[in-house]
């Protein structure tokens, strides 16, 4: 949401609207207000310090137990003062924040009304198990949907994520860790209501506070590995300065080509590393060759076309990046057998070393360097369309130019422009497109 579009602005506002009239009804309707208070309180406490570790959600199950325990508009209003103090990733903060209260307030609202309605209004109360989990499971149903329906309408809007794709899998892949969290929900509510009262219904979140525990490290040493990969990269742009920031746009580029071939996310994340890290075992070619201004000779070239072997050495031993090692090894591989290491011929080739081919060339030619100047965009997708089939996957290249087409490419200078181009003759394969 750094700079919002005004569409996102108005739907955050139907939102915000939607919690009012959630929360209207509180006045005309008999609150246990020392309730309210407490899980309220504890909601906030433990989403500012699920925050420290970059989780969130990880205390729905102290909104799903206000939501089995509370009326309707209580419930809702429950989630309101922890999503309106918490801790949030970056620009407008207030917004964020607002929008984060208003969408929680109407998908608890939903769930309690949900669970009321079916729960003739106190199923917990009447403890009638296993009849019970019928109304909980509806009300972590419709709390879920609510989220993710909202969600998708917030991706779309404020970042402009195509329709098909902000709404694709959000309800499958959130529906599991919220019934996870519903069930913890109900033994809280069920345990509340019970002789030993919400002091033993407390107990129910030590382990979900041991599962945040679990993901939080799991995340910190994503974080580490994360790191690693921007040193790497940076390492790259210092030692072969005529490509600083080719990395970066090249894991850009091949995102946008996985998305567009309608990748999984997780998978998209993975190609989008590959194209990151594709030219890190250029550290282990001699600085001298990677600056050489003139030809390079049949020896020197062979050395550079060592790059892609040494950089799936480094990377291998990082075990989250999966299918991106293959691409780093074989993103110079050509469909009809002439490229290296190994001279693998079409779907020998693996899916994500073809799509960073494809960026990598579009790149190359997109970007001035200070031996040759930037292409326009429209050139270097023709010349792309002019190799596949011999060079480059077709579908890759197709995938790359509705993305460009949809999303525009913003060609980066990186090197001075004001130094005077040198003669160097191109890698073999695309006509002009410069790069080692």
């Amino acid at each position: 949401m750094e700079a919002t579009p005004a569409p996102a602005h108005v739907y955050v506002g139907c939102v915000v609207l939607a919690a009012l009239y959630c929360l209207h009804t509180m006045a005309s309707t008999p609150v246990a207000w020392w309730a309210v208070a407490l899980l309220a309180a504890l909601y906030a406490g433990g989403e500012r310090i699920a925050a420290r570790g970059r989780l969130s959600g990880t205390f729905y199950p102290v909104l799903l137990a206000g939501a089995f325990l509370l009326p309707p508009a209580a419930a809702a209003l429950v989630a309101v003062p922890g999503a309106l103090i918490a801790p949030v990733g970056g620009r407008p903060r207030l917004l964020r924040r607002v929008w984060r209260a208003a969408q929680l307030a109407v998908a608890v609202w939903m769930a309690a009304r949900v669970h009321w309605t079916l729960g003739e209004h106190d199923a917990v109360d009447a403890s009638d198990f296993p009849y019970e989990l019928a109304p909980a499971a509806a009300a972590v149903l419709a709390f879920c949907l609510v989220l993710t329906v909202l969600d998708g309408g917030i991706l779309a809007l404020a970042e402009r994520v195509p329709g098909r794709r902000a709404w694709r899998g959000l309800f499958l892949r959130s529906l599991a860790p919220i019934a996870v969290h519903g069930l913890a929900g109900l033994m809280m509510a069920v345990l509340w209501r019970s002789p030993y009262g919400p002091v033993a219904a407390l107990l129910v979140l030590l382990p979900m506070y041991v599962s945040w525990w679990v993901f939080a490290q799991y995340h910190r040493e994503r974080a580490a590995h994360q790191a690693t990969i921007r040193a790497l990269v940076q390492a790259v742009d210092i030692k072969d300065g005529y490509t600083r920031g080719h990395s970066e746009r090249v894991g850009q580029a091949s995102m946008m080509i996985a998305r567009e071939l309608g990748m999984a996310d997780e998978r998209v994340e993975v190609v989008r590393f590959a194209g990151i890290l594709h030219d890190v075992g250029k550290l282990g070619v001699p600085t001298r060759l990677l600056r050489k201004d003139g030809p390079l000779t049949p020896e020197e070239r062979r050395v550079i076309e060592l790059h892609p072997e040494y950089g799936h050495e480094m990377v291998r031993g990082i075990s989250f990046l999966g299918e991106a090692r293959a691409a780093v090894l074989h993103h110079h591989e050509r469909l009809d057998g002439s490229g290296y290491p190994y001279g693998l011929r079409g779907n020998q080739i693996p899916e994500p070393a073809r799509v960073v081919a494809v960026a990598d060339a579009f790149d190359a030619m997109t970007s001035t360097r200070s031996y040759s100047r930037a292409r326009p965009v429209s050139v270097a997708l023709r010349e792309l369309e002019r190799c596949a089939g011999a060079q480059f996957d077709p579908r890759m290249v197709k995938a790359l130019a509705r993305a460009v087409g949809r999303h525009g490419w913003r060609p980066a200078v990186t090197a001075d422009e004001t130094c005077t181009p040198l003669p160097r003759p191109p890698v073999a394969g695309v006509t002009g497109g410069a790069h080692r």
